[in-house]
């Protein structure tokens, strides 16, 4: 496994810094969630900052911008990271799409589909490998003169992994993307008897197999050496689960473990804006579930005990965070990275 840090809505100045800090740390990778920013241009402050760390959106979102936007953002990012950046792509939601953007959100699965196999066809063509002829239910893309073509580069590969999280998506990036991003409110259980499940029956129908494809699982970590600090984090932690656990859409998430009608209580605390309530719902068990909670010398082995053969990425949730807090947590971090890495 390699580890990654996680960043979202920094400036692109503080994501330099912390892709250069997590460099020296040696970590793998940066990923880079879209939200009030552009992971683009935070993912291109990250590649000019670094030589050797590998760059991703985490996810960018993909509807509002043409998939021949989107390609050429990706195919000059790849050039100027020598082939280090992958191309992570989301849906987001209908209010998002439709109310903040503007854009066509009906069919997003179907669509999301489309749009992976036109950026595809754009990068062969930028490639001079094929001319452009895109035709899907969503994209018609034809007209491609040579004065408009970046060109070829030399790393034209550039991965594009999707986010998924129910079984028709999971199982279309199986089929046609090179990967997928796991949604940070997980659970082993979930990993393993329903994603991996289907992200390989995607592949199999495209004639592909599970290793072929790369799986990049965020995590959320309690890590400490005191109990204090802890269970600041595992508070943090119950914040974050909650938030994502109050949409409908992951009510399956607790479900599957027993604990229905969790969605729904946390849906009504996040309307009357009981925070605290909102944490209170997520009890010790179901932390368990969904975090991992220990010391520094135990992660690196609970990591790979938990993730062994579910995930080949795992994303640090609360690395950056940490780091603020308590400089030289990037640095042992690092440490895990290299035991994952290793064995």
């Amino acid at each position: 496994m390699r580890v990654d840090v996680m960043t979202a809505g920094r400036t692109i100045r503080e994501v330099a810094t912390l892709a250069t800090a997590a460099e020296a740390a040696g970590l793998h990778g940066i990923v880079i969630t879209e939200g009030g920013r552009s992971a683009y241009l935070s993912a291109t402050a990250a590649a000019l900052a670094t030589t050797d760390l590998e760059i991703g959106t985490g996810v960018a979102v993909a509807f509002p911008r043409s998939p021949m936007v989107t390609a050429s953002t990706a195919w000059e990012l790849a050039e100027l990271s020598g082939g280090r950046f992958h191309l992570g792509l989301g849906t987001q939601v209908r209010a998002h799409i439709e109310r903040r953007y503007s854009s066509e959100f009906d069919h997003p699965g179907p669509r999301m589909r489309d749009y992976v196999l036109a950026v595809r066809d754009i990068f062969a063509a930028f490639q001079r490998e094929a001319p452009l002829d895109h035709h899907g239910e969503f994209y018609e893309l034809t007209l491609l003169p040579e004065m408009w073509s970046p060109g070829p580069i030399d790393h034209p590969d550039v991965p594009v992994l999707v986010a998924a999280v129910g079984p028709w998506m999971t199982r279309m990036a199986g089929e046609v993307a090179d990967g997928a991003h796991v949604h940070p409110l997980h659970s082993p259980t979930y990993l393993r008897e329903h994603f991996i499940e289907n992200l390989t029956l995607g592949a199999e129908s495209a004639g592909r197999s599970r290793n072929d494809l790369t799986t990049v699982v965020p995590v959320f970590t309690a890590v400490a050496d005191t109990a204090e600090r802890r269970e600041a984090l595992r508070m943090r932690a119950r914040l974050q689960i909650g938030f994502y656990g109050s949409t409908r859409n992951y009510a399956h998430m607790f479900d599957m473990l027993g604990f229905d009608g969790t969605s729904a209580r946390l849906n009504e605390r996040l309307k009357a804006g009981d925070f605290a309530g909102l944490a209170e719902v997520i009890t010790d068990e179901m932390l368990e579930h969904f975090a991992v909670t220990c010391t520094w010398d135990e992660l690196a082995e609970r990591l790979q005990e938990r993730y062994s053969g579910l995930a080949d990425r795992l994303v640090l949730y609360f690395a950056e965070d940490m780091e603020r807090e308590e400089p030289g947590s990037l640095d042992r971090f690092g440490e895990v990275a290299r035991f994952l890495e290793d064995t």
